[in-house]
């Protein structure tokens, strides 16, 4: 069966160093969808916006044969907004507003067809509506979580509920040490693994990714790209490659989910080389496989002792 996507639709104000965008289309439904349309389908996605959300991002997410049946259009109602500023160093930056708007009231329901989805990820929404996405579906094969700080601080008792139904939990590296209340990464990734998941990857920005499981470590590189215009969307660009692979293939060992870590990494670089969705609008799987490839490299040497 095919592939899930709930999480947040939006439209974004970005500011960098380099350049500035209005009104960008943006949310981790949108990156994650667009970035796991290159590996499979079905893809169906569930979110909300309001009636000023421009039909062309619709058409878009159609074109890349995503089902936008689960997305629901709030009549007289505006879609979630969201501004930032990042700084020179592109891993600082300011949130100048946000915006909530219909995303305040979101309440996912999952289209009949989609419940059956063998393969769910649930984008970073408040732990009771994943709760609630995990609730309407029928025995999904993967489920793959992310969250957030403030969900740790403010709904910790439901994401303990979330993460006991979680196959794979993508965080950061910050918010792992918050999460386990340790500061040493390989010590919180056994605290955390221990509340569900049975898979564990704790993303590091611009020094990659770890991937865990019960009895192995993998480390990922991260790819050395000269230009870098917006990291918005990067991590949910990561995740979208990642269970984009993983669906394809239906191989869920760790040798296969190393695989689907680069590939997820892969998309991630491919985003930030752009403005908002742009860098991953137009590619094709040679693309895709070349790079790949290079970042395969990153992480082989010869040992010839």
């Amino acid at each position: 069966m095919g592939l899930l996507i709930v999480g947040s639709i939006a439209l974004d104000t970005v500011e960098t160093p380099f350049d500035k965008v209005e009104n960008a289309l943006g949310g981790s439904t949108t990156y994650i969808s667009l970035a796991a349309s290159y590996f499979t389908s079905p893809i169906n996605i569930v979110g909300v916006v309001g009636n000023d959300f421009p039909q062309k991002y619709i058409e878009m997410l159609q074109e890349h044969n995503i089902d936008t049946e689960g997305i629901q259009i709030i009549e007289n109602g505006k879609t979630f907004r969201w501004g930032g500023r990042y700084h020179f160093d592109l891993n600082v930056r300011d949130t100048l507003f946000t915006d909530l708007n219909v995303f305040e009231k979101f309440d996912p329901v999952i289209p009949p067809k989609a419940r059956k989805s063998s393969f769910v990820l649930l984008g970073n929404i408040m732990p009771s509506l994943q709760l609630k996405v995990l609730n309407q579906l029928e025995k999904p094969k993967l489920v793959v979580c992310d969250t957030m700080n403030l969900w740790i601080e403010t709904t910790y008792d439901d994401l303990i509920k979330v993460l006991k139904q979680v196959d794979v939990l993508i965080i950061n590296d910050s918010e792992a040490r918050q999460l386990a209340q340790e500061p040493n990464l390989i010590k919180a990734a056994k605290v955390i693994r221990g509340m569900g998941p049975e898979f564990l990857i704790i993303k590091k920005g611009e020094h990659g990714a770890l991937l865990f499981d019960e009895n192995a470590v993998f480390s990922a590189p991260a790819y050395p790209l000269e230009n870098i215009y917006d990291p918005t969307g990067a991590g949910d660009s990561f995740a979208g490659g990642f269970i984009g692979y993983l669906h394809q293939t239906r191989d869920l060992s760790f040798d296969n989910m190393r695989r689907a870590v680069i590939y997820g990494s892969t998309m991630a670089s491919f985003c930030v080389e752009q403005f908002s969705t742009r860098g991953l609008e137009y590619l094709d799987k040679l693309q895709i496989h070349d790079r790949f490839l290079e970042f395969r490299e990153l992480s082989r040497f010869d040992d010839n002792e």
